[in-house]
């Protein structure tokens, strides 16, 4: 079977060894190499190498067997969830994802999910065209718990999602959290600094002030907004590390559980106060640019903040 395929601009850049892998699961590295060295594989016409790097316009023609060349299974969005958009442009999407709608696809195979969601809509608006891509989809940046509602970054092209896969690494990005917890903390504002360790059975992670070999340190500034007639504080969180239900268990530690929070906090004082999910939002993203963003570099220094975060009216805001 001879296919031909044309790179387009999502896949630029790629090595084609690693394009023809994501483009065709049946085609093994070692069959990819050998189909090259027959001349089985061009670009152009002409022999290539497993490591050319693609440029958008190539012409890649293949000579394989046919069941070498079975394309992946394109992703079914027609029964996607609606999403909320916050913000959106020719390169990304910042959507506001509400509480209990997962962002992935999880290990029971749930497929109503944030991603979906998001793909759906920019399949409808003409935006993303699946039978056109043959190994990019419209990809999450940050992900957030099922549970926690707030901002999730979409890159619509590879070379946003390469860049802000970058910057999210290099903390180019902040991300500030609102949380509605129990009690009000000593100090109003403070920076606190500890030791995590993450139960994998029970997925769950445990608070120390003693460091071992085991855990990670964490550190984790908060700052009080505003405290309710019932006596709950609503805080403002900056995660300087960012480790698994660091937010939930840290406040936990110092003795002011989320609102909400069944596993760290109390099933108890939530079921009395309403709190249906855990009170914790990721409501403000800011673009900090310390190195080139390439073309995203129009977002530096620009900030978006969620709106009518569900529990923020028990505090007045």
């Amino acid at each position: 079977m001879k296919q031909l395929l044309t790179v387009g601009r999502n896949s630029a850049g790629q090595r084609i060894d690693r394009f023809l892998q994501k483009s065709f699961p049946a085609l093994s590295q070692g069959t990819i190499c050998k189909l090259i060295r027959k001349k089985d594989i061009k670009v152009g016409g002409k022999r290539t190498d497993p490591a050319y790097k693609l440029n958008e316009g190539d012409e890649i023609s293949i000579f394989a067997p046919d069941e070498l060349l079975a394309q992946k299974e394109k992703a079914d969005v027609s029964d996607a969830p609606d999403i909320k958009v916050l913000y959106e442009d020719e390169n990304i999407l910042l959507a506001d994802k509400e509480p209990g709608l997962l962002v992935h696809e999880d290990s029971d195979g749930n497929v109503r999910t944030l991603i979906a969601g998001i793909q759906r809509y920019l399949y409808e608006k003409g935006e993303y065209r699946p039978d056109d891509e043959m190994c990019f989809a419209p990809a999450l940046c940050n992900r957030i718990d099922r549970n926690t509602g707030g901002i999730v970054i979409a890159a619509k092209n590879a070379e946003s999602l390469r860049i802000l896969n970058q910057k999210i690494r290099d903390r180019e990005l902040t991300k500030l959290y609102l949380c509605a917890v129990n009690g009000v903390p000593e100090k109003r504002e403070d920076t606190l600094t500890a030791y995590l360790y993450k139960n994998e059975a029970e997925n769950r992670v445990v608070i120390s002030d003693k460091k071992t070999p085991e855990n990670r340190t964490i550190v984790t500034k908060y700052r009080v907004l505003s405290v309710n007639s019932d006596g709950d504080s609503l805080l403002e969180v900056d995660l300087v590390t960012g480790r698994t239900h660091q937010i939930r268990a840290h406040m936990a530690y110092i003795g002011h559980p989320l609102l909400g929070d069944g596993k760290y906090g109390s099933n108890r004082v939530n079921k009395e106060k309403g709190y249906r999910y855990q009170a914790l939002y990721s409501y403000k993203l800011r673009f900090e640019f310390t190195t080139d963003a390439g073309i995203l570099s129009y977002l530096d220094g620009k900030e978006f903040t969620a709106e009518n975060v569900w529990f923020a009216e028990k505090f007045g805001r």
